[in-house]
């Protein structure tokens, strides 16, 4: 089954209540505008009403059944700085969080997630990954035990999915949070309905070539193997060993894991952001995220390159998320 249809039908009835801070870029308003239709998510859209109506007004959109929250209205605000500035543990001025509360929408809507007056969060069609991502990290925060988030990519083309990791967040990552990426990444693999098979991604293949950066992706699965042993895991591998069934077992003969790989780790944010666009420009993927793995509730970071559908499809990716976490 495709894979947005499988979504539908696992959210079908929950209405997942999700904030979009962007509500004035109508890509996202259009797509809370489909998504509200539906039974599957229940989009918050934050903005100004005035404006956003004359935005759809612009654009033969009619949002009069659209849930809209302007901050300057909201009942809760003294409590939310309150919870904001506990929160932060003296890193924030009342001051500072006032200020930022009232004219930032991803703090604002990171906030409502906090306070559990929203499932969840969808932001970055015209904000910058790092502002989408730090009230995320300084509200939400990592779930115990996790070190760092990471930017999944989910790729689909017909019925194959295929999950890129990280693509998004972690320039250079060490040797432990790569095994960790490809822990977190099994677990977003199987939210998404596959069975993760995982490939810890380099140039060389089983020490065809040497160098600091192949040996930190050999020392990434030896962590891996040691903290995860549930993990179908195998590495270094370059990315035809991983994906190729032919070339795994010319490559790396006696792997199980060469030539299926599903869920591809990448060694550097350098390898993985170019390795996504390559797929979904040139492969014909459809390519959908970043989705952050990690946080104590679903927050997701969409392209400033996004279309429509992107947002709605990202919409029913975080509320699996919601189901699940």
């Amino acid at each position: 089954m495709y894979l947005f249809d499988e979504l539908k039908q696992k959210l079908e009835g929950k209405r997942v209540r999700l904030v979009f801070p962007e509500g004035k870029d109508i890509r996202v308003l259009a797509a809370c505008v489909d998504l509200a239709k539906e039974s599957h998510i229940k989009p918050l859209v934050l903005g100004d009403r005035v404006e956003l109506q004359k935005l759809a007004d612009e654009n033969n959109l009619s949002i009069g059944n659209l849930d809209i929250l302007d901050q300057s209205e909201y009942d809760g605000f003294d409590e939310m700085v309150a919870a904001f500035v506990e929160r932060r543990k003296g890193k924030t001025t009342q001051e500072d969080a006032i200020e930022l509360l009232k004219t930032d929408n991803n703090y604002f809507g990171t906030m409502l997630v906090y306070l559990d007056e929203a499932d969840g969060l969808i932001s970055g069609a015209i904000s910058s990954t790092g502002d989408t991502i730090r009230p995320a990290l300084q509200i939400i925060k990592m779930k115990p035990g996790l070190r760092r988030t990471s930017g999944i990519f989910i790729l689909v083309k017909d019925d194959e999915r295929l999950f890129f990791s990280d693509c998004a967040i972690n320039i250079m990552p060490t040797a432990e949070e790569i095994a960790e990426n490809a822990k977190v990444s099994s677990v977003t693999a199987k939210q998404f309905g596959v069975e993760p098979i995982i490939g810890l991604l380099s140039f060389s293949t089983y020490g065809s070539a040497k160098s600091e950066e192949t040996e930190k992706v050999i020392e990434a699965l030896r962590i891996a193997k040691e903290k995860y042993p549930e993990l179908k895991i195998d590495g270094e591998l370059q990315f035809d060993a991983a994906y190729v069934e032919s070339v795994g077992q010319s490559k790396a003969k006696g792997s199980d894991v060469a030539g299926h790989v599903n869920t591809f780790i990448f060694p550097s944010l350098d390898a993985g952001n170019i390795g996504y666009k390559i797929a979904q420009r040139l492969g014909g993927y459809e390519a959908i995220g970043p989705v952050l793995q990690g946080l104590n509730k679903p927050v997701n970071d969409l392209s400033r390159g996004c279309n429509q559908q992107d947002v709605y499809n990202l919409a029913l990716i975080t509320g699996v998320q919601v189901l699940d976490s």
